[in-house]
């Protein structure tokens, strides 16, 4: 048993009256507390960087107030626990202030001294956590980067958006196109949350049966309908304790919705045949394809719920609108292919890196990984550009205008292949191209191009 991060405060006394009054006390309070007869076990029940206190005894049969400081100490030295002592117990109290406890309350005590202590505990609690969490998305800045491979202003903005919402609980709505890695957000989100250590559950709702799409997201209890011979844990209850996945919500039914949005709202789920409510510690993100709010107003989902998941929408840019990212990730994918199969890295050519470029991925990512793979392979460099609901696209070698403006394309389609290199001057950049400083500085400055962009040369266009 885990203890929900709900719980601001757990209190733990071996007397009946005792803990009944302090409970009753911190309940008016309007503090969510968890009542406990002994000590023994909860450091392995507390989740990590749970948002909340111990209050405790000293004297206790089987674990005393002492040892349960050590021990969940032991497991975090910044969680603050407040120890309640007996009149002659002051020199005990005052070696566990010097063992890290927070603070101790001799009996008898005020109420309102109770509530200023376990007040200004949580108030430390709540720095204390936010501090690791800025620290944590500082650490983990780089491991973002590998995940989500990119340096246009987009994808900068995404992983800004991604390191703010990670250390947060609010639940996520991802809007994405087919391809673009909705999935691999997602799991960034968990990764870089408090809940890392708890369960990362992903479903596809659109690949859900409609007849079994309610059991498996709800589960269902024994006679629940025809078939239903033993309990089924549903995902939301499985996940319990880390982040649920729902991609294509858009696929579910109504009625699937009005379950969704209860869930959402009070936190508890209800099995398919069962009356128990059955209290959830998740986080939601949901993902999408479509636009929801267009769904909503020609009914097709519901509005309410729309309004619901979209406090904190994450959009993924399409790769056409990251068009200096693709060869990056390109190489990038390939380099991983070719150890994977144990092949010597290709180098791209001039004209596959102007095609590469000028292509506009309607499959996004996943189609850009699956092309890098047949490259790493050595298979010829064949690109799709059939629109993302199938219907025929341009073809990549078409490019509109007259002869001059398709030289121009042309032109600027090659310095961007060789912006995306890796050069540390404007000089190398020049010489890679054959021409002049001089000449590369009026070309930058006619198509609207920086060395700067370069993703791996500084920007300082000195040299």
């Amino acid at each position: 048993m885990t203890i929900d991060n709900r719980i601001e405060v757990v209190l733990i006394d071996d007397d009946p009256h005792l803990r009944q009054a302090l409970s009753q006390t911190l309940d008016l309070a309007g503090l969510k507390i968890l009542p406990l007869a002994e000590a023994k076990g909860l450091a392995g029940q507390l989740p990590r960087d749970w948002p909340g206190v111990v209050v405790s005894d000293i004297r206790m049969p089987g674990m005393d107030g002492l040892e349960l400081l050590s021990e969940l100490h032991a497991q975090d030295p910044e969680l603050p626990v407040l120890l309640i002592t007996g009149h002659g117990d002051v020199p005990l109290a005052v070696q566990a202030m010097r063992a890290g406890a927070y603070d101790f309350l001799e009996k008898p005590f005020a109420s309102d001294h109770l509530l200023d202590s376990v007040r200004r505990a949580l108030a430390l609690r709540r720095l204390v956590l936010d501090n690791r969490s800025l620290r944590l998305a500082l650490s983990d800045r780089h491991e973002l980067s590998a995940r989500l491979v990119g340096q246009s202003t987009p994808m900068l903005r995404l992983r800004e958006q991604i390191g703010a919402l990670a250390a947060t609980r609010a639940d996520v709505l991802i809007l994405g196109e087919t391809g673009a890695g909705k999935e691999v957000v997602a799991r960034a989100l968990h990764d870089l949350s408090g809940r890392r250590n708890g369960p990362f559950v992903a479903i596809n709702a659109g690949a859900l049966a409609e007849s079994v799409v309610e059991s498996e997201l709800f589960g269902h209890e024994p006679g629940a309908f025809t078939g239903a011979q033993k309990r089924r844990i549903g995902k939301f209850e499985f996940a319990n304790g880390g982040t649920l996945f729902l991609d294509e919500i858009e696929s579910m039914s109504l009625d699937v919705q009005v379950k969704l949005l209860r869930l959402l709202q009070e936190r508890v789920v209800e099995r398919l045949g069962g009356n128990q409510q059955i209290p959830l510690d998740i986080r939601v993100i949901a993902a999408t394809k479509e636009d929801l709010r267009q769904a909503a107003d020609q009914g097709r989902f519901r509005a309410d719920l729309y309004y619901r998941l979209n406090v904190a929408p994450l959009r993924i840019p399409p790769l056409r609108e990251r068009g200096e990212d693709a060869l990056m990730l390109f190489q990038y994918f390939a380099d991983e292919a070719s150890t994977r199969h144990g092949l010597p890295p290709h180098e791209l050519q001039p004209a596959q890196r102007a095609l590469l470029l000028r292509h506009t991925w309607p499959g996004n990512v996943r189609e850009l990984q699956n092309a890098a793979e047949r490259f790493a392979l050595g298979l010829e460099l064949a690109l799709d550009n059939s629109a993302p609901d199938g219907s025929p696209g341009v073809p990549v070698e078409v490019v509109s205008g007259g002869l001059s403006e398709q030289v121009e394309n042309f032109e600027k389609t090659l310095i961007a292949a060789e912006l995306a290199r890796p050069h540390s001057s404007v000089r190398s950049l020049a010489e890679a191209l054959g021409i002049p400083r001089k000449t590369l500085h009026d070309k930058l400055r006619k198509h609207g191009l920086n060395f700067g962009d370069s993703s791996h040369g500084p920007t300082d266009e000195s040299d």
